[in-house]
């Protein structure tokens, strides 16, 4: 009976290996495979898929360093943390519990976010402010998710639609800029 167990387990294995993204999925954008394994759910290893994002894109061409491509990532989790992505439904298979938090945990909860939301209006002032052609770009194409492309058509810089090869630019920009900040926020 053991035997047969390593043998199915052996085989799931192999087939998530084998499993593709469905197609809607891939119409929805770039995706590769993990280059290491993870742990699945159940603890077994898998390669699962990831969203190529702009940023890799980007650092694989050449158009951003290392180092602007961490900055980005690194204002993209604080903007996470700091809880000002758009408005989403409830998540219902989060289980409902009666317990209250300690007030202490509701205070750490509630200064890691303050800090985060500092962290970011500093960094959005950094590279002009809200109402910059940077500062706009990093708030909706690092921050809220949205592609350069989505960025450059409808939001654009102040109401003014702009080119795919001018929003480029202007991530680039600001990402140096962002690198440039977080640099000198360190030193602090």
């Amino acid at each position: 009976m053991r035997h047969k167990r390593t043998h199915c387990r052996a085989t799931s294995a192999a087939e998530d290996n084998n499993v593709m993204p469905t197609l809607e999925r891939r119409n929805q954008g770039s995706i590769e495979r993990f280059e290491r394994t993870i742990g699945d759910v159940s603890g077994r290893p898998a390669r699962p898929y990831r969203v190529v994002d702009t940023l890799a894109v980007m650092e694989r061409r050449g158009s951003i360093t290392a180092g602007m491509r961490r900055a980005g990532e690194d204002f993209r989790v604080r903007f996470k943390i700091a809880q000002l992505d758009p408005l989403r439904a409830f998540d219902i298979s989060r289980p409902m519990t009666n317990r209250v938090s300690s007030p202490t945990l509701r205070e750490e909860r509630g200064s890691r976010i303050e800090n985060a939301r500092d962290v970011v209006w500093r960094a959005i002032l950094a590279v002009g402010g809200l109402g910059s052609a940077g500062g706009s770009c990093l708030w909706h194409v690092l921050g809220w998710e949205r592609s350069l492309k989505e960025w450059a058509l409808e939001q654009g810089w102040s109401g003014r639609r702009v080119s795919q090869e001018a929003a480029s630019g202007i991530l680039i920009a600001a990402l140096g800029a962002l690198e440039a900040h977080f640099a000198t926020a360190k030193k602090e």
